[in-house]
């Protein structure tokens, strides 16, 4: 609920989805605007579906908005949402967008899966199951997204999975895992540098979300490696992007906070010395997962290999 109130995220949202009603609708000279069909995937409370209406009264390009939700909570919401008259062009959908037959295709798909680590909560699955819905030549809300990984020292951080993995009843288990944290008084040990990229429409001719990348960073000082931090961006039409990318984070935007992924042994790193390490993305017929793995300057074991500690679950 508190992210569904971040000003920023669905402004930047309502302007991707402006620009393309005005690409795709603008009437020709003495002619009419051409009504596009939005599709909100995963509408939630409705923070999108507002963010489209608001886009379509600003560019004059009327709208046919669905609203695909299958959360009971949030379709009551939804449904107390559309009494209102400024509501009237929406069609709530309560389904699943995987299974959902539509009654005619979107020129415009919004969605909102996105987690910290861009792909983390299934985005790529879930839209490539809901592609379907779209016509050919329609548009996708985020277009785009990255992945982002930089080495970090933080014995902070570090000391609260240790003293997490003293209190579980597998010490290795909290070690295996990806934590979504507010990076303070942390030290990034070299440039941001972009993992995992993902686009859509997906026209890849075999559809395939695993991915595997081994990333090298260098270090300019004598420190110590507790793991690596995680950011993401994402296009969302053209030059309109919301990003936890330190470079480039979208200025008081609070709907995601980065990623933590630690290694179970601190390293100790020499000025000059590079850090080497491979990161998974790995996908079976049941759950998505990631693994990791320093190779350089020490070797040391994969973490959460086989997802032993750490997955998510497809077809929920």
């Amino acid at each position: 609920e508190i992210f569904e109130k971040d000003p920023i995220k669905y402004k930047q949202y309502e302007e991707a989805v402006y620009q393309i009603l005005l690409d795709r609708g603008s009437p020709v000279p003495g002619g009419e605007p051409t009504s596009q069909v939005v599709m909100v995937v995963g509408a939630g409370r409705g923070p999108l579906v507002r963010a489209s209406l608001n886009a379509s009264r600003r560019s004059k390009i009327p709208v046919k908005v669905y609203a695909v939700e299958k959360n009971e909570s949030a379709l009551i919401i939804l449904r107390n949402l559309i009494k209102d008259p400024f509501f009237s062009e929406v069609t709530i959908v309560d389904s699943d967008m995987r299974k959902w037959e539509p009654p005619e295709k979107a020129d415009i798909l919004v969605s909102e899966l996105l987690g910290s680590f861009s792909d983390n909560e299934l985005s790529p699955e879930c839209l490539d199951g809901a592609q379907r819905l779209m016509k050919p030549d329609g548009l996708s809300v985020p277009c785009e997204y990255t992945s982002y990984l930089a080495p970090m020292s933080s014995r902070k951080l570090y000391n609260n999975v240790a003293n997490q993995a003293s209190e579980s009843s597998s010490h290795e288990d909290s070690f295996h895992l990806g934590y979504v944290v507010r990076l303070q008084a942390v030290n990034l040990l070299d440039k941001v540098q972009p993992c995992f990229k993902f686009v859509h429409p997906n026209t890849d001719p075999v559809v395939d979300n695993s991915r595997h990348l081994s990333l090298e960073f260098n270090t300019d000082m004598d420190t110590v490696l507790h793991g690596f931090a995680g950011y993401f961006d994402a296009k969302l039409y053209r030059d309109v992007y919301i990003s936890t990318h330190p470079d480039t984070h979208s200025k008081d935007m609070f709907s995601w906070f980065p990623m933590f992924f630690p290694v179970k042994h601190p390293l100790l790193v020499r000025k000059g010395e590079k850090i080497v390490v491979d990161f998974w993305r790995v996908v079976d017929d049941t759950k998505v997962w990631y693994e990791w793995g320093l190779s350089s300057p020490v070797p040391q074991a994969i973490h959460n290999s086989r997802g032993v500690s750490y997955w998510i679950g497809l077809f929920s």
